[in-house]
This record gives structure tokens, sequence and C-alpha cells, in this order.
């Protein structure tokens, strides 16, 4: 079943030897890499939108270490109890989270706004239609979609209202009040604990909430480790750069993260 809409007219796209078509003549071509560009020009608001070259970069080293595969099995985990034909994960950054996914349904679509993340996840997982483009528009048609999953990542509320079927479900991850609390110590004067509790209740009008957990990942880093966590988050240019640096500067660094994972169903 072709799932994707034309980002231009709204009409679903086919895929024709290596191009997506709409049938009003807008055309995509597929990528060398494997992946498709629905983000076009109207909705950009600047050149190269999403993460940095250099923060994709230093979140696959750090993901490919294993240190949040708990995260990942947990999700896997939910997955399997849903038994879902597809799902689209929005904000699939550079894939790690959406390749596990994968292989527990029969379509899975990743999308996301920076290009150079899609490009790194076309590269492992073929399987997945990936997909440049934003949240504002997500580039699947109506009441199509059996899961939304956004780890991490903005939740456009009538976006996803528009691609969900009937009763489908939504899949949320992010930090719980704790998530990474030594780190963030070391690097602000301040610590605001995270506060996951709100996206439930922004999203409660629409959404029965069915399951929520608190999944927990002691780590040990090595230096190299601990850089490439630091500059993969927002915390790396929300901090002093020489409280950034004195943390950078240790050979090996324990904390834990904390990951919220909420499952709600469409009313």
């Amino acid at each position: 079943m072709n799932l994707l809409m034309c980002p231009v007219c709204k009409t679903g796209l086919a895929l024709q030897e290596r191009t997506w078509r709409c049938e009003n003549g807008h055309s995509y071509d597929v990528a060398k890499q494997g992946y498709v560009n629905l983000h076009v020009v109207q909705h950009k608001h600047s050149k190269n939108p999403g993460d940095t070259p250099e923060s994709v970069q230093a979140r696959r080293a750090f993901l490919s270490a294993g240190h949040y595969a708990p995260l990942q099995q947990a999700v896997v985990k939910k997955i399997r109890e849903l038994r879902i034909e597809n799902l689209l994960d929005i904000g699939c950054g550079e894939g790690y989270y959406t390749n596990a996914m994968q292989a527990e349904v029969m379509q899975c679509v990743g999308v996301d706004i920076a290009k150079n993340a899609v490009q790194a996840a076309a590269k492992q997982n073929k399987q997945v239609t990936w997909i440049v483009g934003t949240g504002a528009t997500l580039p699947v048609m109506d009441q199509s979609i059996d899961l939304c999953t956004s780890l991490f990542s903005p939740i456009p509320k009538e976006e996803i209202l528009r691609v969900l079927k009937p009763k489908a479900y939504l899949l949320v991850v992010t930090p719980a009040p704790e998530h990474l609390y030594a780190m963030r110590e070391a690097l602000f004067e301040e610590v605001k604990q995270h506060e996951p509790s709100k996206f439930a209740e922004q999203l409660s009008d629409c959404f029965n909430l069915l399951d929520q957990q608190v999944v927990e990942a002691p780590m040990l880093l090595n230096q190299a480790d601990l850089k490439n966590l630091i500059a993969m988050t927002p915390y790396a240019y929300k901090a002093k750069p020489e409280r950034r640096q004195a943390l950078e500067q240790h050979d090996q660094f324990e904390l834990t993260a904390h990951y919220q994972v909420f499952v709600f169903q469409k009313h």
C-alpha cells in the first residue's frame, strides 16, 4: 500500500522506477542513497534545517556503541505488543531506533527534516521508506498509519491526528525527570528537571494514555563516548564553553539515562 502524499497538492504518490509521482504531475526522485526528499522549498525556514552534520555524526557513533540499547529494546517490545502493520517514525534521525522498529512491521516510514541524517539512515537499511520532510506537513496520506512514533522529537499533534487511522497509536519517548542528571549537573549551575507529564496533558483531549514506563540505563562512558553524548544533546550549545571543556576532560564518567515511554491511543 502506498502511504506517501505529495507535499504540494496532498494527493497520493506512486513509485514508478526510481521516481515518486502524483496524479497532478509533481515528481520526486529517489536519491542514490535510497531516500526521497519531500521537503519542498515553500515549507523551508532555513537552507539546512535540522541537526548539524557534527551532531548526526556524534549521535551515530554514540548510539552504535550500544549505550541506549535498553531504550531501543523497550520500544521494540511495545511495538510487538501492539501487533500493527505499519508505522511512521517522526524525527527518525540517522535511524538507530527506526531500524529496530522496522523488523516488527510490514511497512515502515522514517521522516526527518535533517537531510544529512536521512542520508546516513538510508545507507543502513533499504527496507525503510526514508524521507526528508517536515512534521508541519507529514508526507503521508490521511488516516493511513497504525502507529506514529516520536523519540526525543517534536510531536506535531494536528498532523499526527490526520495521518493516524481511527483508534491507532502514538508512542512518545521523552527524557524522564532524572535523565542524564550527572551530566547536566556538570554543565549547568542550576539543573531543571525534565517534565514528561506535560506531553501527556497536551495530548489528553485527543488521545487516551494506555501505558507509561520509565526505562533506566546506567552508563560508564569513556572520553570519546562522553564527548559524543554532549555533542548530540541540546545541552551542548546551551552550556558555557568552559563547563563543557571541563566535563570533556574526564577519562571516565558515570551517569544514568532515564527515558519516559508513553503509549497513547487516538480517541
